[in-house]
């Protein structure tokens, strides 16, 4: 392996070396390569060479200076004449390499695997890159998510529903890309996380945080770039194992429900008497069941994950210095017990149940790289990964807290899921000042997710409601141990092509190039399997308020009720994304960098029958950046950035949307409980909206969509601006200082509408009688605080009916916002043989009422279909911090080598608490609850309002969080260092910190949630994890 130490003699002059490590880089995002660029004698020749066969040589210009662009990532040997420099590639960066005064003899630069925190004068944008060498020295977990946590305002997802996922800088965790060698590798129907690598094929892993040029766009939070290792003319081939004994693992500590005192809420005299059996009691906030109330939730110690894996690789030479291969392999184990806690529905009386799963996950990355000649090269890659994860329930007695035999004819749901990817790029210098560049590639994802079902047995929830006064009602309710009812059966593919023409002229850099990639999914969404029965109670006059009637009568008196619950989304869609762009980098002065570009975009989303929804043409995205190397010689620079990103609307908005779906709620009261829970002797509640049989809130009943009604012919996508300027200074010739500040600014946002009766409303106020002559949907897409023009069908005579509906005429009172600012501060010691460091701080804050395409306070994934926005109420007082919003990070982590044969590396991250919100039944100013003002689109709690008050979200957090690891790696010199020993402890203290709480305020009026302000989500337990690799 190749020395990790810099030579003795470094002259300062060297240090302009930028090696990207920091936050730099001349290429963009998703890009497979770097730069050379420097000074030597004008009209001499310099030429750059690797050990994958590449050999260029370069003309300098009159001015002294040349520049070699589309160099894919390693090491390098630059020479001009006798002299010759080491330097290192690495992606989106511009290593800097200087023969000052001709034959003037400078000491070489030996910098592989290493990292020299040196300041990158061509870089208008800022991204965090790590080699592997880097991510092997320190402890993390093993995904491509735990190196981006790394880079500044970076935070994770919420937990407990997006806690694999990363937020940066504000924007929600589905409007990041992920890219795998030039390649999107994104979840093609979400956009909700992506194919990474096997961990041990990373050579370096790209997280672009802000400002990337005009080549690049479809995403306004942050890009996860990695890029594969390669085959070079040595031959190595080893492997790893990895460890994570259950024994070793810390818990988190036991549970207990909420205990709020209401008394302050209770003393409320303007409270009704509309409460209790007889509708005339004097209403009053309580625990939907008190003696829960502070009592045991879960016990933590009966909660635990482990997992190993095994890495086998391979790379060489085919044909020297010409065809060279890499393979690797990585087969990975994750098993889990989860055992149920005290709200878990019984299977029999007395008993739950307690999940053991298994997911076995291999991956494996193959690529060839051919050099056709010095001027024409040829990369395949080829990418697969499986995920099957299966289980078994074994009886669990909640009680006494015992897990016993395996439970018979039960199991959860099984999936499984395979992607693929193939991709080939070409390379052409075609001339010393024209390269032409160009990525195809082709994604596959099939998924099968299937319920374990008993013939004739029906999935049964919330049997706490059970009406205890039936025949066959047993203390604690009746369930069965069916645990699912749905399941998904689908094939998800894409296929891209980008060209990229860059023309070096002079002081310009011109660019050009197209970025097209289309997905198409078959069968996505889910299909139901069998019957599903949700028990109920509600003392209201009407269940659903204006559509549903009321289940209390003399012989029910409490209005206990179950409703049939069906689900079937199944469906066809496609989205098709095209994009030209054009980029000037122009070099003003030597110390003077101007980028200025523009990016059009094109999106194109249709349903199943092929019907387009959405055909937006023409979105300009402009972007200006500059980079002042103030004093001429790099250890000053202020730079700037200016530009507006498009975000795709995604492929799953057709379901249930943009195409047929089926989501009804079938309401009964009943007469007796079988031995598997079914309700008997159903009796219709009575519809109060003059429709019969099945209810759907959102109008769902598989009817075919009108997409010129669902989605407006004005309607915008989603898109955003951001600025931010920066500084970076030299300290020494080995500690750099770097600030920089970022404001982003969502100008617009796509999201539903479930709210037909304010469009009715606005339908007769243009002409009475209108709303009758045209055929309303149920909900439509529109850009929240917008305008939008949308085209009903007329009942009769064919034709259509415009109407344009105001942010005023939905009832909205506030604009749609999302704002972020940030300061990041961040200062580094590059690794020189002996220790780095690198230290982060970020002052932010995310504020506005649209998170984006998820709601994560309750993990909503439904993209762009979340329940804000569906009805103005739902969104009155919703203005405040988001949920991505962490006022204060600090990131330090470094490593430090004790001897030649041991090192340690450390990781150390403290975050402020992420905000909290409360959602209960719309009572801002002391109305009923059980009227139907306070639940006016049937949602429950929902609301911005708890307790009667306004529940301005962040007005309270959750608690700060500190986490420290550690790792420790042996490579003894007896064995060349080809053998290493290494131990990990991540969580070193077993942290226990709440990162996410319940925020569901009520189960129904005035009838307090026992989850309450429950956590949700909180630290991963103490993890140690030992690892030995060999490398011949």
């Amino acid at each position: 392996m190749a020395s990790n130490y810099l030579a003795k003699g470094l002259k300062r002059s060297a240090l302009t070396i930028a090696l990207g490590l920091c936050f730099a880089g001349g290429v963009q995002a998703q890009s497979t390569s770097g730069a050379i660029s420097g000074s030597a004698p004008a009209g001499s020749t310099v030429t750059i060479s690797n050990n994958s066969g590449l050999s260029r040589t370069i003309t300098v210009d009159a001015s002294g200076r040349f520049n070699a662009g589309n160099l894919p990532v390693g090491n390098y040997t630059v020479t001009s004449g006798s002299n010759k420099r080491e330097a290192l590639v690495t992606v989106g960066g511009n290593s800097s390499v200087s023969f000052e005064g001709g034959e003037k003899t400078l000491d070489t630069v030996t910098v592989t695997g290493s990292s020299i925190a040196a300041i990158d004068v061509t870089a208008t944008d800022t991204r965090s890159v790590l080699t592997a060498q880097q991510i092997e020295r320190l402890p993390l977990a093993r995904s491509a998510e735990s190196i981006a946590l790394l880079a500044p305002g970076a935070v994770s997802g919420a937990a407990g529903f997006f806690g694999g996922l990363v937020s940066f800088g504000g924007a929600g965790v589905s409007e990041n890309a992920y890219y795998v060698n030039g390649y999107f590798t994104g979840e093609p129907l979400s956009n909700l996380g992506g194919f990474s690598l096997p961990f041990g094929a990373v050579e370096q892993q790209e997280t672009f945080i802000g400002g990337y040029s005009a080549k690049y766009g479809r995403s306004d939070g942050g890009v996860i770039n990695q890029i594969g290792k390669r085959g070079t003319n040595e031959w190595h081939f080893g492997g790893q194992v990895t460890y994570t004994p259950k024994g070793l693992r810390g818990y988190n500590d036991d549970l207990y429900l909420s205990n709020v005192d209401f008394s302050g809420a209770n003393a409320n005299t303007a409270l009704p008497h509309t409460c209790g059996d007889s509708g005339t009691a004097l209403c009053q906030y309580q625990y939907e069941d008190p003696t829960k109330a502070g009592k045991l939730y879960s016990r933590g110690d009966q909660s635990n994950a482990w997992r190993h894996s095994y890495n086998l690789y391979a790379g060489g030479p085919i044909v020297k210095d010409r065809l060279f291969f890499y393979v690797a392999g990585e087969w990975t184990k994750n098993e889990s017990i989860s055992s149920p806690n005290a709200l878990s529905a019984a299977y029999k009386p007395g008993h739950t149940r307690q999940t053991a799963s298994t997911t076995d996950t291999p991956k494996f990355y193959a690529k060839l790289d051919w050099s056709i000649t010095d001027s024409h090269f040829l990369e395949l890659t080829y990418l697969q990964q499986k995920t099957d994860t299966t289980g078994y329930f074994n009886d669990y007695v909640f009680d006494t807290g015992t897990a016993g035999d395996r439970i018979p004819n039960a199991a959860p749901d099984s999936s499984w899921q395979k992607n693929q990817y193939a991709i080939l790029k070409y390379t052409g210098y075609l001339t010393d000042s024209l390269t032409l560049s160009a990525t195809y590639g082709q994604g596959k994802m099939q998924t099968l997710n299937q319920p374990f079902l008993i013939p004739g047995m029906a999935l049964i929830g919330n049997v706490n409601n059970q009406n205890p006064a039936v025949p066959g009602y047993v203390t604690g309710g009746v369930g069965n141990p069916i645990a699912g009812y749905n399941g998904r059966d689908a094939v998800d593919k894409t296929h891209g092509l980008r060209a990229d023409l860059e023309w070096v002229l002079g002081a310009h850099t011109l660019t050009a190039g197209i970025d097209n990639i289309k997905f198409e999914a078959e069968n996505e969404g889910t299909t139901q399997f069998i019957d599903r029965f949700i028990y109920g109670r509600s003392s209201a006059s009407n269940i659903v308020s204006g559509h549903v009637g009321s289940a209390v009568s003399v012989s029910n008196p409490r209005g206990y009720y179950v409703y049939k619950y069906y689900l079937n989304t199944a469906t066809a869609m496609s989205l098709d994304q095209k994009a030209w762009y054009l980029e000037d980098r122009w070099q003003i002065a030597d110390n003077f960098l101007l980028s200025i570009g523009v990016r059009n975009d094109q999106f194109t989303n249709a349903n199943n029958v092929g019907a387009k929804y959405l055909d937006a043409k023409n979105q300009w995205a402009p972007r200006l950046g500059f980079a002042w190397d103030v004093n001429g010689d790099g250890s000053l620079k202020l730079f700037g950035n200016a530009g507006r990103y498009f975000l795709a609307m995604p492929n799953n908005v057709a379901i249930r949307g943009a195409s047929a779906s089926t989501f009804t709620r079938d309401y009964y009261t009943y007469t007796g409980i079988d031995a598997n829970g079914a309700p008997t002797g159903l009796t219709p509640i009575p519809r109060v909206d003059g429709g019969t049989g099945p209810y759907s809130a959102n109008g769902e009943y598989g009817q075919p969509v009108d997409v010129l009604s669902f989605a407006p012919k004005d309607l915008k996508n989603m898109y955003q601006d951001e600025y931010l300027i920066g500084m970076e200074k030299m300290l020494t010739p080995k500690w750099m200082l770097g600030m920089k500040l970022t404001r982003r600014s969502l100008k617009s946002a796509m999201d539903d509408i479930c709210d037909p009766g304010r469009m009715e409303a606005k339908l007769e106020s243009i002409q009475a009688g209108l709303s009758s002559k045209v055929v309303v949907p149920g909900c439509f897409m529109f850009n929240p605080g917008g305008t939008n023009t949308f085209s009903l069908a007329n009942v009769t005579g064919g034709g259509r009916t415009e109407v344009v509906m105001t942010a005023a005429d939905w009832g909205f009172t506030d604009s749609m916002k999302r704002n972020y600012s940030g300061l990041d501060l961040y200062l580094e010691h590059p690794f020189d043989g002996k220790w780095e460091l690198r230290v982060d701080y970020t002052l932010s804050k995310s504020s506005g009422n649209m998170e984006g395409q998820v709601k994560s306070e309750f993990g909503q994934d439904n993209i762009s279909k979340t329940q804000d926005w569906d009805a103005a109420e739902i969104m009155a007082y919703a203005n405040g911090y988001l949920a991505n919003d962490r006022r204060h990070q600090l990131k330090v982590r470094g490593s430090y080598q004790i001897t030649d044969e041991l090192s340690v590396g450390a990781n150390f991250r403290i975050n402020s608490g992420s905000p909290f919100s409360c959602l209960g039944y719309f009572n801002p100013d002391n109305r009923d609850e059980n009227g139907g003002s306070a639940d006016p689109i049937g949602y429950g709690a929902s609301y911005h309002t708890c307790f009667g008050q306004v529940a301005t979200p962040g007005s309270k957090r959750n608690p700060w969080t500190r986490t420290l690891d550690l790792g420790l790696s042996y490579a003894p010199n007896f064995l060349d260092k080809k053998l290493k020993l290494g131990m990990q402890v991540l969580n070193v203290f077993n942290a226990n910190g709440v990162l996410q709480a319940g925020v569901t305020s009520e189960t129904n009026p005035y009838t307090v949630s026992n989850t309450f302000m429950l956590p949700q989500g909180r630290q991963t337990p103490r993890t140690v994890v030992f690892t030995a690799s060999y490398d011949w």
